[in-house]
């Protein structure tokens, strides 16, 4: 059986522990569509009592090959799996809109299982390795999906208690909106090390900037909520924002780096231009000496030197 090194949620350890947690599908991954991709991953369904979640499957693998050593064995598979907990709205999102209508429309109100059965369907044909839909039945039945489909669709009441509901855009972007201020006011933004040093690249932590320093923790916030979104709902959240003046700073930045980068070719480029006109002046001047020093040989090896003494027999001993 093979070994793999893997991060849970203290919920999930407990459960497993203690045994005594009602399992969904004995506690196996089910493959739902992730939002952001459009591709299927891997989610764990986890429900204790009334109280239910769903987690994701991540795996953080390294640039080069590498092994665990787990007591006195090699687990050849060096990657770490990260189970974490993920906002099931999102997961909402890709059945939603497996079934709305394609002129942007808002379509007619609907139950649950009608959703649900009518998305999975279509996901489950749409691809080989697409989602199944008794995937979409697991992750259906859990309170905490029942309880997210209120939050992104309108909904209905209808005697006797029945709900109907209705993807709504709006609902969805204004939801996204409450988790970029909480990801604003918690402090997330600012404790992030690589988020804070974007902002002060830009030189945004500086004095008289609080506005746009403000702007730029919602447009980080922003771009976090993103890493689960598709492009078109990302654009319409963003959109939701006026970021008009940071853009403008951010631009006049970037055009100044590029003003004085053309500033200082030219200076670059003659100095180079320069060097190798030296270098070539020098080379000419050497050919020059060397060509008036062949000559002079040439000169010597045609004089008669009949009669002369060699240079030796001035150095000899007289007798």
């Amino acid at each position: 059986m093979s070994v793999r090194i893997g991060i849970l949620p203290d919920d999930v350890i407990d459960s497993i522990q203690t045994g005594v947690a009602q399992r969904l599908n004995s506690g196996t991954f089910i493959r739902l569509t992730h939002p952001r991709t459009g591709l299927p991953a891997l989610f764990l369904p986890h429900q204790t009592g009334s109280s239910s979640a769903i987690h994701e499957l991540q795996a953080v693998e390294p640039v080069n090959a590498r092994s665990w050593f787990i007591a006195n064995e090699i687990a050849s598979d060096g990657r770490l799996l990260m189970i974490m907990p993920i906002d099931p709205a999102f997961l909402l999102i890709p059945i939603l809109r497996a079934f709305s209508p394609k002129d942007g429309s808002l379509g007619q109100f609907r139950t649950s299982d009608d959703i649900f059965e009518e998305a999975a369907s279509k996901m489950e044909q749409s691809d080989a390795e697409a989602v199944l839909v008794k995937d979409v039945a697991i992750f259906a039945s859990l309170d905490c999906c029942k309880d997210s489909l209120s939050r992104i669709c309108d909904t209905q009441e209808i005697p006797p208690d029945i709900t109907v509901y209705r993807f709504s855009p709006t609902k969805l972007t204004n939801y996204l909106k409450l988790k970029v201020e909480n990801l604003v006011s918690s402090g997330v933004i600012d404790s992030s090390r690589s988020l804070v040093r974007s902002l002060a690249k830009n030189g945004l932590m500086e004095d008289g900037h609080e506005k746009l320093l403000e702007s730029g923790r919602i447009k980080a916030a922003c771009e976090l909520v993103a890493q689960y979104l598709p492009l078109d709902i990302r654009n319409m959240l963003m959109a939701s924002y006026d970021f008009s003046d940071l853009d403008v700073y951010i631009n006049k930045l970037e055009e100044d780096k590029r003003l004085h980068a053309q500033q200082t070719a030219p200076k670059n480029g003659k100095s180079r231009a320069k060097v190798v006109a030296k270098d070539a002046s020098t080379e000419k001047v050497d050919k020059r000496k060397a060509s008036k020093a062949s000559q002079g040989v040439e000169k010597l090896k045609k004089a008669n030197i009949n009669g002369m003494s060699k240079l030796s027999t001035f150095f000899m001993k007289k007798t």
